[in-house]
């Protein structure tokens, strides 16, 4: 069988569900919220409980389940499957031993990955990513997390961390990052970011019916209302996803220069913006980038959606299994 289970834990929701590997097919899923506030313990116990759940409500045989891919925030000792910090969840679930619980309550392997790089593996493996050996993978949400594929294979390096994009620096005089640097490319382009320049416009009387569109409740201004606002012609709105844009196509220039992968895949409701936020990238990247074939380089938008966290972990899962990527 190819079957496994993967099960995502975020600051608000646990998602889990069951993958065919060979066919590339989410044969089921669920969410949930984490509750988080009730602490590590009771949350594994819930993520533990909620995936035993699914596998008796899809029919298969718990023989039939090879292994549990966990994928969540922040930084992860993968080798001995303990959460070292996670920035957004409460008590910051330090040196908790995931892996070890889970693999208790449900009787299976378990593996661990940060939660982009899993998004990572499951657009490289069955999506945006296929047929090139080397890409970048931005995930553009409230923060902006990334990852790389070099050569066939996730790079990891230290605790998994490697390709964090969105907290490269793109401006050393920039506002302070929420992960303490300074000038971080997450600062530049995330939601919030784009949500605060289009409120600040708002604020200072500039001319633009983003206001309008929200009835001037700034708390309800998000990435999808200023899309609206410029795709309806507001120029201000168009400034924005410029800039947003812009900053955007510098963090991924560098990452081109240094790495050179031969795709780039944008996740996230922020890429659902399209060519609002493509079309500056692009202008930046050949801007700024000459010291590699940028004309080969495709910048492109993810494909798996919400799906390509649970299509990934269970690729790793399954990657760990058949000891291909340790």
């Amino acid at each position: 069988m190819s079957i496994y289970a993967a099960c995502d834990l975020g600051g608000t929701n646990i998602k889990a569900g069951l993958v065919d590997i060979k066919k590339g097919k989410v044969l089921i899923s669920d969410i949930i919220p984490a509750n988080a506030h009730q602490g590590s313990d009771a949350v594994l116990k819930r993520m533990g409980e909620f995936t035993r759940e699914l596998i008796e409500k899809s029919g298969i045989a718990k023989k039939d389940i090879r292994g549990l891919g966990v994928s969540a925030p922040g930084m992860l000792d993968l080798e001995k499957g303990v959460s070292l910090f996670m920035t957004n969840l409460p008590g910051k679930w330090r040196k908790v031993p995931i892996c070890e619980v889970l693999g208790g309550y449900l009787e299976l392997p378990v593996s661990i990955l940060n939660d982009v790089r899993a998004i990572t593996l499951g657009e490289y493996t069955f999506g945006a990513g296929r047929g090139v050996d080397s890409m970048a993978c931005l995930a553009i949400g409230t923060g902006i997390g990334g990852g790389l594929v070099i050569d066939g294979k996730l790079v990891l390096g230290i605790s998994g961390m490697a390709g964090e994009i969105g907290h490269q620096t793109i401006d050393i005089h920039g506002v302070r990052c929420g992960c303490g640097n300074y000038g971080c490319l997450e600062t530049y382009a995330s939601g919030p970011a784009i949500a605060s320049m289009a409120e600040r416009a708002v604020r200072q009387g500039m001319t633009t019916s983003i206001g309008k569109l929200v009835d001037y409740d700034l708390n309800k201004i998000t990435p999808k209302i200023v899309a609206q606002a410029a795709n309806e012609g507001d120029e201000i709105a168009k400034e924005i996803w410029e800039r947003a844009g812009s900053a955007l196509g510098t963090g991924i220039a560098n990452v081109l220069t240094i790495v050179g992968p031969r795709r780039v895949v944008l996740c996230g409701g922020v890429a659902n913006a399209g060519d609002l936020l493509l079309d500056p990238i692009r202008r930046t990247i050949d801007k700024r980038v000459f010291l590699m074939p940028k004309e080969e380089v495709e910048i492109v938008l993810g494909e798996l959606g919400k799906e390509a966290g649970i299509l990934g972990m269970a690729q790793w899962a399954a990657l760990q299994d058949t000891g291909k990527q340790e």
